[in-house]
């Protein structure tokens, strides 16, 4: 879901086949690609734009409501919740994370790896943090169980993960993909969490179409919070919907491409791009990606022949035409362009 600077033929793909269980409900995909191949390298997800800054202020202050002496958190990539965290208490905080890109800014200890059974650390955590990791976990059971094995009864397990439900209803592209395997909604995390006894304490909705916060206690009580029948059907027909809509957006899309005069480009250097290209997006008259992020521009988006510049390119072109499929961050994204970029460029979303 990143960018290079390599040659496309070094690329590796696969064929993304998602199933159902008609037990519970649960949509997966079929085959996972090694972890070592899939988090090869960082793709700064979750540092750049004003939603993600306002996510990680908001969770920030969501854990400080139960003021731990000291975080462990899985997954923290660059460190910037750790850093937001700051404005409420300076306590030691350790990340795991196999591809640390840590901010400047940051005064977490990070250990380069994965967080599974066999990790062991001096200190004892009472706390463990993850934001936007349990959706790329591969094998939940196997995850919850080691987190609890870790703990002792009164820890806190505090995180944060997609609105999936929500993202999917509304079509979003970077809902399901090669790193988030599983439609991890509510009642599968709810599920979990109870089997492995943790006691929810506080449940909250960042946005509606974002993120769920949630805080936990680990308790003895092992009541399992059972999946609804009902999940098999209603799943599937969002998923279908989905992929229906997706079908014709392509086909519109292409027909456009085709017909328009105007100079065209595609904005995100991420799986919202790849997704649509990989679904048959013609990129033939589509002049390059854009991306916010500096550290993408002027490479390559994985996948694609397709390079990537920063959006102040447009400031000399004449009504751009600018694919924006980006789910939440639309509205950011074209503000930012409208502002302080070209007020001329006009937008298909």
């Amino acid at each position: 879901m990143g960018c290079v600077n390599s040659d496309r033929n070094a690329d590796i793909t696969a064929d993304m086949i998602w199933t159902i269980s008609k037990s519970s409900g649960l949509i997966q995909l079929s085959e996972l690609i090694p972890l070592k191949i899939l988090y090869k390298d960082s793709h700064g997800s979750g540092d750049i734009g004003r939603i993600w800054t306002e996510h990680h202020r908001e969770f920030a202050e969501f854990i400080s409501k139960y003021s731990p002496k000291s975080v462990l958190e899985i997954g923290g990539g660059h460190g910037r919740l750790a850093y937001e965290y700051e404005r409420y208490d300076n306590i030691p905080w350790t990340i795991i994370e196999p591809n640390p890109s840590p901010i400047k800014e940051t005064k977490a200890k990070f250990i380069n790896g994965f967080f599974d059974k066999n990790f062991k650390h001096e200190k004892k955590f009472k706390t463990i943090v993850h934001s936007h990791v349990f959706e790329h976990v591969y094998n939940h059971d196997n995850f919850m169980n080691d987190v609890s094995s870790f703990m002792k009864d009164d820890g806190h397990l505090i995180f944060t993960l997609p609105n999936m439900l929500n993202m999917l209803k509304n079509k979003y592209t970077n809902c399901l993909n090669f790193e988030h395997t599983v439609f991890l909604t509510e009642p599968y995390v709810e599920y979990l969490l109870s089997k492995y006894g943790f006691e929810i304490i506080e449940k909250k909705y960042f946005r509606h179409d974002h993120s769920i916060f949630y805080s936990t206690v680990k308790t003895s009580n092992k009541k399992i919070i059972e999946i609804s029948k009902d999940l098999y059907s209603i799943n599937k027909k969002i998923y279908n919907d989905y992929r229906i809509f997706h079908e014709k957006l392509i086909t519109d899309l292409n027909n456009l491409i085709s017909e328009s005069k105007k100079s065209i480009y595609l904005f995100g250097a991420h799986i919202f791009s790849q997704y649509l290209i990989c679904s048959g997006l013609n990129t033939s008259n589509i002049d390059c990606l854009l991306d916010n992020d500096p550290n993408k521009q002027g490479k390559r988006l994985y996948g694609t022949s397709m390079l990537v510049k920063s959006p102040n390119c447009l400031k000399s072109v004449n009504k751009p035409l600018i694919i924006l499929k980006a789910g939440v961050y639309n509205d950011e994204i074209k503000k930012d362009i409208l502002d302080n970029i070209n007020a001329s460029a006009e937008f298909i979303e």
